[in-house]
């Protein structure tokens, strides 16, 4: 039986009942309009895709060539690259090379980074909505050739103005899959009913129906039937009916002034729509969109008297078949489209939102900064079957596992256990995980340190999300790297590790799995993997990997390698020591000229790194010319040189070493003193004297390349992008719920962000939620003031205690400001 029934309101919205809460349980679409940003559909979404108004990179034409081929490959009478720049709001030379780019197997990655003046300086997020949009147009293309070849022509018709229309392709494709049934239009045209549908329009003085009435058609009112449902159609795919029908609506919205719970379509959030549709798959809501009753006699008005007026005097009964076609139109037609435009738009729009928030809270939570140098234990909680322990050694090597029994009697020893471990390995930091018998290990390892029970060592704790560490542990993946370690321990050593290094750690684990974000089962799956794998190539790219000592599984995440190719590698590198420089690579099973090309300028080789591996055990070396010739394709190591180059430790891509070199001479350096403080004066005195375009002119090169050779010549080497985010806190003590008091300042950290708002870890054991509502452009930095993305995993913030429910476990936080 279906409880409730929820209506989207199109205009003439008044009163209706709130959203009783924010999760799954809805009784209304109530909201409050100072909690609500204006948007509408036709235009551009507030997250602008253009950096910003000049043009910052360099105006491109797509080759006559490429064009055609392209039109060739999609067979669309359209402009593809005008289409493209239309639904994504870029401009349109911008398009033209992100669409060239593609075609060139260019990864986003690659792209972002070293052709920066090709796409106009957009980030990793706006190319790829872009590509998501071309790759949209193209599966369009893929579909309508699917069908058989009638079915596809008639379509394809149909579709020579979607260019212009206001209605999706997919709605309009729906009558012609398989298996739909033969619309009434077109079972009228197979009676030959289209002639004098046209003449009605042409010259109905000259239509005599009685004359149309032959086989297959018994009486003038069947013709006079087929008439209607043949005009009908032309009217629900013309157009400049369906323009006019948009802006029928869009002129009555103007108009009204909506209270403070109002359901209109251009205002319901996110999160709300997600979790109508998801009442509605369950059978428990039905929705239904409302429009007045008036638009339909405006819109019947409008065709009668403009649009669908006969161009000769027509007699009664023939004005009765246009209005009678134009009726059944709109109310068999039309309305049904538009009902099911405006409910794509809004599960669109809100999928969108919603795998935008996933992406940016992935983003946070993978770019935490490591806790590098130090040894950590690793502690799974649990109360019936004890504490997981893993000791890791500051490159993350397995020192000791053990179980200990904290929430049991003879607590005593187990505590003289742990000041033994943690002392034998100079042990003083504790990763805990937030899973069952998190508050109570936390409270344990408190105590110790408050009764100074771990002297002389000042040891401190932090918790850690412990995510997807379980579903990890019994995973392929943590079988090969752990094949002798108990499942349970495992996930101790996965907890400690993704403090040591997030990025390495969490790689290994399905980003759905993670702990972020919300309304994951509610939005398109292949669309969520898309982008969350698509963030994680873009971290694990730009924080960059040292080939030499970086495992097979974070190989894969870089852009350019795949499983195949990271297996390669891994296996080149066990047989012939560690890699020397970059060009080494290209001896590797599988790397052609373009995967060398994407992954080059993301690859480290750090000269340290080099000797350690050369000094640990290995096989003997195996002839370099083997892999070659497995390739079949001629190389020869002898074309590789096998000495190292400075440069191979930078984020300089291979391509740009020959104006990086030139650069030096220009400035009396040399690539030894790359992060050097001599040489960052040196640059910084080069820079002062001539502008970054001068040089770079002078260079042949472009600013942006040029910048890129600054940024990689004067970072210390070991550079990690990550040293200026936040880090996880270790503390010593602990304050409980019961502690907490209505309008108390604290300080925490952003646990999980949702469309609804944040939750923050406030250190409590139970994370306080900030209400969307609370987090306003003021409170935040200028830099992060973006609808529904203000807050991320990790950032510091300052908030006030709103309310405490103690009994529901609920607290309720006011943002005061995010801690730079």
């Amino acid at each position: 039986m279906k409880e409730e029934r929820i209506s989207f309101i199109v205009s003439d919205a008044h009163q209706a009942d709130p959203w009783a809460d924010e999760g799954s349980s809805v009784s209304g679409l109530g909201v409050k309009k100072e909690e609500m940003e204006d948007f509408t559909f036709d235009e551009p979404c507030l997250k602008k895709q253009k950096t910003c108004g000049a043009l910052l990179g360099k105006p491109a034409v797509l080759p006559s060539s490429e064009a055609q081929a392209l039109r060739n490959e999609l067979n669309m009478n359209w402009d593809v690259i005008e289409l493209l720049s239309t639904l994504t709001c870029v401009e349109h030379w911008v398009c033209v090379n992100i669409v060239q780019l593609l075609r060139e197997e260019n990864t986003v990655p690659f792209m972002v980074r070293y052709r920066k003046e090709m796409i106009n300086h957009m980030d990793a997020d706006a190319v790829r909505d872009v590509q998501l949009v071309y790759e949209e147009i193209r599966e369009i293309h893929k579909t309508r050739f699917s069908c058989d070849g009638s079915t596809m022509l008639l379509w394809y018709e149909d579709l020579s103005f979607q260019s212009s229309a206001s209605v999706s392709v997919s709605l309009q494709y729906s009558p012609y899959k398989k298996g739909s049934k033969l619309t009434k239009a077109r079972r009228a045209k197979a009676l030959g009913l289209e002639g004098a549908a046209a003449a009605l329009m042409d010259a109905p003085h000259a239509l005599d129906l009685r004359a149309w009435v032959k086989h297959g058609l018994s009486s003038v009112e069947e013709v006079a039937t087929g008439v209607e449902h043949i005009l009908a159609d032309m009217i629900a795919k013309d157009p400049e009916t369906l323009t006019y029908q948009e802006k029928l609506e869009q002129d009555i919205d103007k108009f009204h002034l909506y209270f403070d719970f109002t359901c209109n379509v251009q205002r319901i959030q996110s999160h709300q729509t997600l979790a109508i549709n998801r009442g509605e798959s369950l059978k428990i809501l039905t929705v239904k969109v409302n429009i007045p009753d008036r638009v339909k006699s405006d819109f019947t008005r409008w065709c009668i008297n403009n649009r669908w007026r006969p161009k000769t005097f027509a007699r009664e009964e023939l004005n009765q078949i246009i209005k009678n076609a134009v009726e059944d139109s709109y109310k068999r037609l039309i309305l049904p489209l538009l009902t099911r435009s405006y409910r794509t738009k809004l599960t669109s729009a809100a999928e969108k939102e919603s795998i935008a928030m996933f992406v940016r809270s992935l983003r946070q939570r993978l770019l935490v900064r490591p806790v590098r140098g130090c040894v950590i234990m690793g502690v799974d909680p649990g109360f019936r079957h004890g504490c997981k322990l893993a000791i890791l050694s500051p490159t993350s090597q397995i020192l000791h596992t053990d179980v200990v029994y904290l929430h049991n009697s003879g607590l005593q020893n187990e505590a003289d256990k742990l000041r033994h471990l943690m002392i034998k390995y100079s042990c003083n930091r504790v990763a805990i995980g937030n899973g069952t018998a998190c508050r109570e290990t936390e409270s344990f390892f408190a105590d110790l340190i408050t009764r100074g029970h771990f002297q002389p060592l000042d040891v401190s704790y932090c918790i850690t999300n412990e995510a997807g560490a379980s579903i990890y542990s019994v995973s392929p993946e943590a079988v090969k790297e752990m094949p002798d370690l108990d499942p349970n321990l495992r996930s101790a050593v996965s907890i400690g590790r993704r403090v040591q290094d997030p990025l390495a750690e969490l790689v290994k684990i399905d980003p759905k799995h993670i702990g972020i974000g919300t309304y994951q089962h509610d939005v398109s799956a292949g669309a969520l993997k898309a982008a969350l794998d698509g963030v994680v190539q873009e971290c694990v790219s730009f924080v960059g990997v040292d080939i030499n000592i970086c495992s097979e599984t974070l190989m894969r995440h870089l852009a350019g390698l795949n499983a195949g190719r990271a297996r390669s590698i891994a296996e080149w590198r066990e047989q012939n020591g560690p890699f020397i420089n970059r060009e080494q690579l290209k001896l590797i099973k599988g790397m052609g000229p373009k995967s060398y090309q994407q992954c080059a300028g993301f690859i480290r080789i750090n000269p340290q790194n080099i000797h350690s591996a050369k000094s640990s055990p290995r096989p003997a070396p195996a002839v370099p010319e083997k892999p070659a010739a497995k390739k079949g394709k001629g190389k020869a190591s002898n074309s590789v040189p096998a000495s190292p180059n400075p440069l191979d430790q930078t984020c300089i891509h291979p391509e740009s070493y020959h104006v990086a070199q030139r650069f030096l001479t220009m400035i009396g350096g040399s690539v030894d003193q790359i992060g050097s403080e001599s040489l960052r004066q040196c640059v910084e005195s080069k820079v002062r004297a001539s502008s970054v375009e001068e040089l770079a002119r002078s260079l042949d090169t472009s600013p942006e390349t040029l910048k890129l050779i600054i940024d990689g010549l004067t970072q210390p080497p070991g550079f990690d992008i990550r040293q200026n985010f936040e880090q996880a806190d270790f503390k010593r003590g602990i304050v409980s719920m019961s502690d907490l008091r209505v309008g108390a300042v604290l300080t925490g950290r952003v646990d999980n962000t949702t469309l609804f708002g944040a939750f923050v870890d406030i250190g409590v054991g139970r994370s306080g939620l900030i209400h969307k509502s609370k987090i306003t452009p003021d409170k935040l930095p200028a830099s992060q003031r973006r609808r529904s993305l203000a807050l991320g995993p990790g950032e510091r913030v300052e908030v006030r205690v709103l309310n405490v429910d103690t009994q529901r476990g609920r607290i309720g936080l006011d943002l005061i400001r995010v801690l730079q």
